[in-house]
């Protein structure tokens, strides 16, 4: 039985960051010789370090072999717990940093494809433009459970994402703030044989060439419910894509019928030549909203970030939102 380990007496005047940074570049580097190049120290530095480390907590935190070193699970307690620390402490020197010039610091930012190029830009622009000495890095991959890791390993600040929900309770380490509400709109090119109509009805379109992004993405499944729900079948995708740009040409020049959000149709209509078509849909809100850590100390920068997208949103929102129906 592992025995209580005494915080104030062992750890708390014994154990330093250095011993941490040390321990995380065996890990990483998966052995001691290459912690020991890659941190300018001798090889029996590092083996010293990890000794302490081991001693102090009373447990073995790495099985040694002929092919290097592999953290145990004591080890990767510590690497967990440890990087959690190292990021909280990164955080406050930001912190430090933004109040002593509260126009500088950096930000990472994940998010859709469709929100990295249709959403952000004038959003971005207008933040720049006020905060001109803030770096942005916006990574925009597709997959969304890429972007959950990253955010909970600390490669990432904040997510915007049209959230949805997880099942099981994965969300329970998040938090969840909605920016605003967006809605899904069927479009056309201008110049299509359905932009002039004043009035279509879902069915009529149910047969005509479709650009869907995939099955389970949310548009399509939003898509989907609209026309099961008329007892339709739903439509059979002359291209899938997840896409903007290529679905916004595509109408812009072809017979196309695609789903967007309504900002991100308001937002690149005039430039691909679109149009929402007057379709009359069941309101289904479709939120988008910012995620970080419930845990993790969120920087001035971020949190700057999450207001001026709220604020600069309300133009969208009332843009896009559904006309009112009358009686």
């Amino acid at each position: 039985m592992l025995r209580k380990i005494d915080w104030e007496n062992q750890l708390g005047r014994r154990l330093r960051l250095h011993d941490l940074h040390v321990f995380f570049a065996v890990v990483q580097r998966g052995s001691m010789a290459k912690a020991a190049a890659h941190l300018g120290v001798s090889q029996p530095a590092v083996s010293e370090v990890i000794a302490g480390l081991e001693h102090a907590l009373g447990v073995r935190l790495l099985d040694r072999s002929p092919q290097g070193v592999q953290p145990t699970m004591y080890g990767r307690a510590l690497l967990k717990g440890g990087t959690a620390a190292f990021d909280d402490l990164r955080q406050s020197i930001r912190e430090i940093e933004f109040l002593a010039d509260p126009t500088a610091g950096e930000l990472r930012i994940g998010c859709a494809e469709t929100t990295a190029s249709a959403v952000l830009p004038p959003l971005v622009q207008r933040f720049l433009q006020e905060y001109p000495r803030v770096a942005l890095h916006v990574n925009n991959v597709v997959a969304t459970a890429q972007q959950w890791r990253d955010l909970r390993e600390r490669s990432l600040d904040l997510i915007l994402t049209r959230y949805v929900g997880f099942d099981g309770g994965e969300e329970d380490d998040l938090d969840i703030q909605t920016l605003f509400s967006d809605h899904l709109v069927i479009a056309a090119g201008r110049h299509n044989r359905w932009a002039h109509r004043t009035k279509i009805d879902l069915a009529e379109l149910a047969n005509e060439p479709w650009i869907l992004t995939p099955p389970q993405s949310y548009n399509s499944v939003i898509l989907a419910e609209h026309f099961r729900a008329r007892g339709l079948t739903i439509p059979k995708a002359s291209l899938t894509t997840f896409s903007v740009h290529l679905r916004a040409n595509l109408l812009a020049s072809g017979p196309f019928i695609a789903a967007f959000p309504g900002s991100v149709l308001r937002l690149n209509a005039d430039r691909f030549s679109l149009k929402a078509l007057p379709v009359d849909l069941p309101d289904r809100p479709w939120p988008l909203c910012a995620v970080t850590l419930k845990n993790r100390t969120l920087s001035p920068v971020a949190q700057q970030f999450i207001d001026h997208v709220r604020a600069c949103a309300m133009s969208t929102v009332s843009a896009t939102a559904p006309a009112q129906k009358t009686a």
